[in-house]
């Protein structure tokens, strides 16, 4: 059910930059997780961890929610660092570093099930960077919201922030 909701939440969505289904991302990210001894439901929340953000918002919650439970929702809700409100899913998202410093900033008091999804996604998405960066090189930063310099300190910050609190297989990766 979580993956034909995240197919349906996604289905025409692609990595940034790239001909790559966004599916790919979620897949992998769930896989990561289950990898690294996650729960069902905390594998479905790795499926779903960007459909609030990027799909729908408040109301895409609450269909989470009613799908799979109070858990998974706030999982969810946890793994995202902006919603818009029910009506507002238009709306422009917050400015790139205030939303990255705010998740930063919930992650070092944030749940291991948050930790462990939100360390799955980040270890795809560098994955996903170093291939990119040795195929296409440096032009492949154009195609984010933030700079090169801002990425990297973003990434560099999770770590600190991760292996602060816990040493595990795929914090160090």
């Amino acid at each position: 059910e979580a993956m034909r909701l995240a197919f349906d939440l996604h289905r025409h969505q692609v990595r940034k930059g790239t001909g790559i289904p966004y599916m790919s991302h979620l897949m992998a990210v769930g896989a990561l997780v289950l990898e690294h001894g996650g729960s069902e439901d905390e594998a479905i929340a790795a499926l779903l961890h960007d459909a609030v953000e990027d799909q729908g918002g408040a109301a895409t919650l609450a269909q989470i929610d009613a799908k799979f439970g109070p858990e998974v929702a706030a999982l969810v809700r946890a793994l995202s660092d902006s919603i818009a409100e029910e009506g507002s899913e238009s709306e422009e998202k917050e400015e790139w570093c205030a939303r990255k410093k705010r998740y930063l900033e919930h992650l070092q008091e944030a749940s291991a099930s948050v930790r462990l999804i939100s360390a799955a996604d980040k270890l795809h998405n560098c994955r996903a960077l170093v291939a990119d960066l040795h195929a296409e090189g440096e032009a492949i930063w154009a195609r984010f919201n933030a700079r090169r310099e801002k990425q990297l300190w973003f990434y560099r910050e999770f770590y600190k922030i991760l292996s602060g609190i816990e040493r595990s297989r795929i914090v160090d990766a």
